[in-house]
């Protein structure tokens, strides 16, 4: 939970160079990142252009993305409910074993309700500890069970713990995933308590930000209803990830994490 490469595509490497200065520091380990807004900024500002999949411009927009690791589990319905009622997109970065293979149904619900499928890994294990065929085995096998419950393969990926590092990142490229981190953090693992995992959202909403939560913990799936109905009323905007880099893609292999208020 808790990358970079020389991108081929024409964009990528602009992108890059906008984000030198930018480095965020994980696991002892400095790598580059692009912000939701460098990934805008490089792709251009026409207006139609720059509208996601449900038409928000996020440049224009408060824009903030829900996302949930470590998935899917017993209470991943209900949050499904939940998100359905409140006509809110997330990106549910998904674990293989004992979670995709376990709840093969509510996987292809999160894809037919319109939520963005990612990869978490297939076991969870740390990325940077892994040699490179290690590495990419953990993303294939989720990649694989994925498509084969949604007839897609996901394009996102985010490193358990947030660990990665160019073995990481090269990997990611070979197999067509982003990396995606997070700015906002309710430590979910850490407590039950629902009141706090509101409050710790809720104390670092800002716009552009990418919420981590797990939906596999007793008091976060009961958390989500008032955190999203608050920042609703704080005039923020949900979308997907990849909604809230549009018109800007994701690229393969690439770190992608907004910058902390």
């Amino acid at each position: 939970m808790f990358g970079f490469r020389p991108g081929r595509r024409r964009g990528t490497a602009a992108a890059l160079l906008v984000a030198t200065s930018l480095m965020l520091t994980l696991g002892g380990c400095g790598v580059d990142r692009v912000t939701p807004q460098d990934a805008r900024d490089e792709a251009g500002t026409d207006d139609k252009a720059g509208q996601g999949a449900r038409g928000v411009d996020c440049a224009k927009a408060k824009c903030i993305a829900l996302t949930f690791d470590a998935g899917p589990g017993k209470d991943t319905p209900r949050l499904l409910d939940v998100l359905k009622e409140e006509q809110v997109p997330a990106t549910f970065f998904l674990l293989g074993r004992k979670h995709v293979d376990r709840y093969p149904e509510v996987v292809k619900r999160i894809a037919d309700e319109g939520h963005e499928v990612a990869n978490h890994t297939w076991s969870h294990r740390i990325l940077t500890d892994l040699d490179e065929a290690e590495v990419r085995e953990e993303l294939s096998l989720t990649q694989t069970a994925v498509e084969r419950i949604t007839g897609r393969k996901p394009t996102l990926m985010r490193p358990p713990q947030g660990r990665t590092d160019d073995k990481v990142s090269k990997v990611s490229e070979e197999l067509g995933l982003a990396q995606i981190l997070w700015s906002i953090t309710a430590k979910d693992y850490s407590t039950t308590d629902s009141a706090l995992i509101r409050q710790r959202v809720l104390d670092q909403a800002h716009g552009d930000g990418i919420i981590l939560l797990h939906d596999i913990y007793d008091g976060t799936v009961p958390a989500v209803p008032s955190i999203i109905e608050e920042l609703k009323r704080r005039g923020f905007t949900f979308v997907t990830v990849s909604e809230l880099l549009a018109p800007g893609k994701a690229e393969p292999g690439v770190v992608y994490a907004p910058e902390k208020d």
